[in-house]
């Protein structure tokens, strides 16, 4: 990946995980929402954006739903920020590392509480 690619998708992770916090107004699209990756394309016309969430599987399908249909003004809103010839197409995947990450915490402080008890 060269400089330049890198470049874009820090700046494309950065805007775009202000847009959806301060901008996008949907009741699907709530709690804690990271972004953990941007991936543009060597053309730079299309980026894959990892997201992850808490919350149920439901709600994490229905949050997808919600940033899909919010695509073509979030792509608007980075036309405006970013100077850049083409603005990418948006697509959202979604990355459990979120909750991967709870979980392993939730494991490492039952264990902390099990040698606690054990004299």
């Amino acid at each position: 990946m060269s400089r330049r690619t890198e470049r874009v998708n820090a700046l494309i992770q950065e805007d775009l995980s202000e847009l959806i916090a301060r901008e996008v107004k949907d009741p699907r699209i709530s709690g804690i929402i990271s972004i953990t990756k941007v991936e543009v394309s060597p053309d730079l016309r299309h980026a894959r954006v990892h997201i992850s969430t808490l919350g149920d599987e439901a709600e994490q399908k229905a949050m997808l739903t919600a940033l899909q249909s919010a695509a073509p003004f979030l792509r608007r809103e980075l036309n405006r920020r970013l100077t850049m010839r083409y603005t990418p197409d948006l697509s959202f995947r979604l990355d459990d590392s979120i909750r991967r990450g709870a979980e392993l915490m939730a494991l490492i402080h039952n264990l902390d509480s099990d040698e606690e008890r054990t004299p």
